[in-house]
């Protein structure tokens, strides 16, 4: 099945969409360190570097292009209640209107978008969700909103994802059928999922901290491309890191050595750090997934992405529905 992407980023969504059976014939992202990403693990991937704003589809796409999926994760979406002001002035919401715009004009049999789950659950939302579903409405799309928490899907992680599925010629109830969690006995924590790369260059008391930091990561925060550096977010997630053993104030960029010393009661400076690779890796990309670009916008770029185990998922129940139809 052929999709087209929007807000492609470091390609957890596509990763994920091509593993359920979805080859994309455009991927679309603003920031050239994404595109650079994309191609450095996709390279026969039509992939173009442009603002969705001024985008125009049918300049990139031959009119006879068949389009089974439009996906898009889109950034942060704030309640159009509060977009006045100073910092991001709506321009979120203007990207959440235009796939919806997009869709109209498009016409794919399917439509997914994730966001944060607000977007899904708070009522000052509401008109910031009617900016796609006046369209989708018009062009007779059935849709849900709904959340998933990523940690249902094998990723080591607790991340709810807000999600908006449409689909054309009906089978919105078979999508929701399909849409399947994995059992809750997979052991994917923090310390079984990182201890072999935390012992990578000997560090003795990997063991003692892999089993301790036996749960699920917190959510990690990617941050925003205007401001900071490459952390694990705001206090309260440093202090959930910091439960664990784990100094969320700043990546490092290897494993910790041999003669590291790891003494949580002595602050965070006696915590182990993670690398990027780590970080990826808890976001459920794969090894060999290659993250372009310096530091910060590798982080940015990691911690933004929709991990790809959920985007199978969904796009394996995406890919049902639109069989059985």
């Amino acid at each position: 099945m052929r999709s087209v992407e929007l807000c492609a980023g470091a390609g957890g969504l596509a990763l994920g969409l091509e593993q359920a059976g979805f080859d994309p014939a455009l991927l679309v992202d603003n920031r050239d360190t994404s595109c650079a990403t994309l191609r450095a693990n996709r390279p026969r991937w039509n992939i173009l570097s442009t603002d969705l704003l001024g985008f125009e589809p049918r300049l990139h796409l031959p009119r006879s292009t068949h389009i089974d999926l439009l996906a898009a994760g889109l950034p942060r979406v704030k309640s159009a209640a509060t977009v006045s002001r100073p910092r991001g002035s709506g321009w979120e919401l203007e990207l959440l209107e235009t796939t919806g715009r997009l869709a109209s004009e498009l016409r794919p049999r399917s439509l997914l978008i994730e966001n944060v789950p607000e977007l899904v659950t708070r009522l000052e939302y509401r008109e910031s969700r009617s900016c796609v579903e006046k369209y989708l409405d018009k062009a007779g799309y059935e849709y849900r909103w709904l959340v998933i928490d990523a940690r249902d899907f094998g990723v080591p992680q607790h991340r709810l994802l807000g999600l908006l599925v449409a689909l054309r010629d009906g089978g919105i109830a078979s999508f929701d059928t399909n849409l399947k969690a994995l059992p809750p006995s997979l052991n994917l924590t923090v310390g079984t999922v990182l201890r072999a790369s935390m012992g990578a260059r000997g560090w003795p008391q990997v063991d003692e901290w892999a089993a301790q930091a036996d749960e699920i990561a917190p959510t990690i925060v990617g941050g925003s491309w205007d401001r900071g550096g490459a952390d694990l977010g705001p206090q309260g997630s440093v202090r959930a890191w910091a439960r664990i053993g784990v100094n969320g104030r700043s990546i490092s960029d290897e494993p910790p050595a041999a003669d590291f010393v790891w003494n949580p009661a002595l602050g965070h400076e006696r915590m182990v750090k993670l690398t990027i690779e780590q970080v990826a890796t808890l976001q459920g990309f794969p090894s060999y997934w290659r993250i372009e670009g310096r530091k910060t916008a590798r982080y940015r770029q990691v911690g933004n992405a929709t991990p790809p185990p959920a985007a199978f998922a969904v796009g394996l129940a995406l890919r049902a529905a639109l069989t059985d139809h």
